[in-house]
């Protein structure tokens, strides 16, 4: 059989102008190299360590290509989802979603636990088959829900030597797995993969693990060998104002979409329909992930340090400021940073950057972004109707407090403890608000509706019964809105206070200095 090599185009957007950094927008990076990048095992979070063998065994697979999720479980993710991201994100965007005829695998860096598959979920419109850390299907309450979306278990290879499990049964329930996802793939389904296979707070990719590329070439495989639509790999960058922070903005990117060759014999692939898991060829799955990490990297930071990468954001709004085009969205604050970083990011010489780093790092001790800058590029003052709104916020809080307090406080009080006392990282913050945000419509409004219908109504099958919950429902729904829409305007007035704080203190003045030095260079560049 005569292989076809896949044609990788660069993904280039426009020619565009924001600020004095003037290019082609290309993601195709250069610098980034797959061999180079960070080799790093996950440290193992006690959770991870718990390994329930009988509860592996029982997940549901299925390899003919039917979900083995249950499709009511599917509906009720997307409408938790959707709860969730209106909880935890002040703004969301996203591109259109790229057509694709067959099934799509979206593979994307994870810095932001839970978060990050969410958010590719929400964006995108297949039916999602999944692969998650072992512990995801098998904890209370969460496995329950995981098992019945469809989640397939992975056991790493830091399971593995660190002695939690042995290499036998790692590879069994691995390989159960993969057929199942290369399967629904083949069958015009979704994965969301995130192939460094763990979730981390780099700046850049680290190395990425090999499941995504075998599960592809599996899946093109299947596909080729009923006569289904080819699946294609769809990069996608995810972004973040600053990710562990509560009520950021969210910026979906979708880049390049790799062809996924088809590489096994018609033996291989009869075997694979039939229900048997065959490795792919090694060295087609080597190129296949380095082609992966070579799409990917440039949509991420792609930075040395996130120190590096708050100063290139900084100089793409000075930039931005100085030409009269401000970076109104975070899309557009991502696209300028990008054309920071490949113009004159990476020069070491240039004074510029360590000049930026400096600045950059003032805003960051004082909690604020690179948006602090007015069209002028100094930092803002506060306006009489920021220090108004800011106490509306605060009403507007203090007002809902007597509803959202039995509805959704001890969820929120319960993330933010276990997020403060959790082993897996500055990632959980958000995933634990997330979960908060997710379930509270399912598992703690009701509860409590139902006591408030009973102290109200009483127990007994009438009309006014069941308008007594549906109002409260409701209401719970509309007080957290209303509450999180006040939490905002509070968050405004207080940062416009710190920038007040800050242009008024010593460190404020050496922010302006290095501001001033910065404009003059920008000037030089044009």
């Amino acid at each position: 059989m005569t292989t076809q090599k896949p044609s990788l185009k660069a993904y280039q957007r426009p020619h565009s102008r924001i600020g004095v950094f003037s290019t082609p927008c290309i993601l195709r990076s250069p610098v980034s190299d797959s061999e180079g990048a960070p080799e790093i095992l996950p440290e193992l979070s006690e959770s991870a360590t718990r390994l329930k063998r009988d509860k592996l065994t029982r997940v549901p697979y299925n390899h003919e290509g039917k979900h083995p999720g249950k499709r009511w479980a599917q509906l009720a993710l997307d409408l938790m989802f959707e709860l969730g991201n209106k909880a935890i994100f002040r703004s969301h965007d996203a591109d259109p979603t790229p057509p694709a005829d067959g099934g799509a695998i979206y593979v994307a860096t994870h810095i932001n636990g839970l978060i990050d598959p969410m958010v590719i979920v929400r964006a995108q419109n297949k039916r999602v088959i999944s692969l998650g850390r072992h512990d995801l299907t098998t904890r209370p309450v969460i496995g329950w829900w995981s098992r019945r979306f469809g989640t397939q278990p992975v056991l790493r290879r830091a399971e593995v030597e660190a002695g939690v499990v042995d290499a036998d049964f790692a590879r069994y329930i691995n390989d159960r797995g993969m057929l199942t996802v290369a399967s629904c793939i083949a069958t015009g389904h979704s994965a969301v993969v995130m192939p460094e296979g763990k979730s981390h707070q780099d700046s850049k990719l680290h190395a990425l693990r090999t499941g995504s590329s075998r599960a592809a070439l599996a899946s093109a495989a299947i596909a080729d060998e009923k006569g289904l639509p080819a699946p294609v790999i769809q990069t996608v960058g995810l972004h973040w104002r600053t990710h562990h922070w509560l009520r950021t903005d969210n910026y979906v990117e979708f880049g390049e979409s790799i062809e996924i060759p088809s590489t096994y014999s018609p033996q291989d692939r009869a075997r694979l329909v039939s229900g048997e898991w065959v490795e792919p060829n090694h060295d087609a799955t080597r190129e296949l992930r380095d082609r992966i990490f070579d799409t990917l990297s440039p949509m991420t930071p792609d930075a040395p340090d996130w120190e590096t990468y708050r100063a290139w954001k900084l100089l793409a709004h000075i930039g931005a400021n100085k030409a009269g085009t401000p970076l109104e969205t975070l899309a557009e604050e991502v696209r300028a940073t990008r054309q920071v970083r490949e113009n004159i990011g990476r020069d070491e010489n240039n004074p510029m950057i360590e000049q930026a780093k400096e600045a950059a790092e003032i805003l960051h001790k004082n909690d604020l972004y690179a948006t602090a800058l007015d069209s002028s590029n100094r930092l803002q003052g506060k306006t009489v109707s920021e220090h108004l709104l800011g106490l509306l916020g605060l009403l507007l809080i203090l007002s809902t407090l007597p509803i959202t307090l039995p509805s959704s406080g001890i969820q929120w009080g319960l993330a933010k403890f276990m997020a403060e006392g959790s082993d897996e990282g500055l990632d959980s913050r958000t995933t634990y608000f997330m979960l908060a945000g997710m379930f509270s419509p399912i598992f703690f409004w009701p509860p409590a509706a139902l006591l408030g219908t009973y102290l109200y109504a009483g127990i007994s099958v009438q009309l006014v019964t069941l308008y007594t919950f549906i109002l409260l429902m409701l209401a719970f729904y509309l007080a957290a809105s209303i509450a999180l829409s006040g939490y905002d305007l509070w968050s405004d007035s207080a940062s416009a206070s710190r920038r007040v704080k800050l242009s008024k203190s010593i460190e404020g003045e050496r922010f302006h200095e290095l501001i001033e030095k910065i404009h003059s260079r920008l000037g030089a560049l044009k």
